[in-house]
């Protein structure tokens, strides 16, 4: 029986077409590290949060398709972050009470919520240090959140973090959307994005998710290659 992933989340999971070319989302990478019968289908949008997300009715269009022991994977974070009253939430507040309801509304269908923690951003000082906290209290919002719930949560962030801190500045840059001039077409003048990756960066922190749906076990190891 063919089994479907549906990402809920912001840019750094959306499928990205030519025209933003280098840059590619964790779940546009995702199914490399995935059974061939297990379908993804990514609703990530760029620069949504848990509320805008809801508010566009986007939600919905993910649960007219989503059917029993689907999976439904949400990460949000980066834009919750943000200070405008389309897309804040707070952390311990309205960021866990919106999670809420799209744990909720997929387990009304029978399917499987998986919380998802921001991957983390390549901020680093000029003492060559990774910047603490860059998404303050949403990562552990989330965590808390999936304890209460009994939701499984794999902490990207946290992997990410070890990752970019033990990789370095110079590193890690090639795996971020950070290039200089007349490198891409779409990005003649070059781009300082920390944020957003480029495919081997997509497909290294897709396969950090792997590694936690691994260590989960059950069924959700079952959706990777042996």
């Amino acid at each position: 029986m063919s089994r479907h992933i549906y990402w809920a989340g912001d840019s750094t999971v959306k499928h990205n077409r030519i025209n933003t070319y280098p840059q590619n989302g964790i779940g546009q990478v995702f199914n490399l590290y995935l059974k061939p019968e297990i379908t993804v289908c990514n609703h990530a949008e760029n620069g949504r949060s848990t509320k805008s997300f809801l508010d566009e009715k986007r939600l919905e269009g993910i649960l007219d398709t989503l059917a029993k022991d689907d999976f439904l994977f949400i990460q949000f974070g980066h834009n919750d972050e943000k200070e405008d009253v389309k897309r804040h939430t707070d952390p311990f507040g309205s960021f866990q009470e919106n999670l809420k309801i799209f744990i909720q509304e997929a387990k009304n269908k029978g399917a499987h919520p998986v919380l998802i923690t921001p991957v983390y951003r390549r901020l680093f000082d000029e003492d060559g240090s990774l910047k603490e906290l860059v998404h303050m209290d949403y990562p552990k919002a989330m965590l808390a959140l999936g304890e209460e719930l009994n939701v499984p949560v794999i902490d990207l962030c946290e992997s990410s973090r070890q990752l970019l801190k033990a990789t370095g500045d110079e590193g890690s840059k090639k795996w971020f959307m950070n290039f200089g001039a007349s490198e891409y077409n779409n990005y003649p003048e070059g781009l300082n994005d920390n944020t957003h990756l480029r495919y081997e960066g997509a497909v290294i922190m897709a396969g950090l998710i792997a590694d936690g749906l691994k260590k989960l076990g059950g069924i959700y190891e079952d959706l990777l290659l042996s």
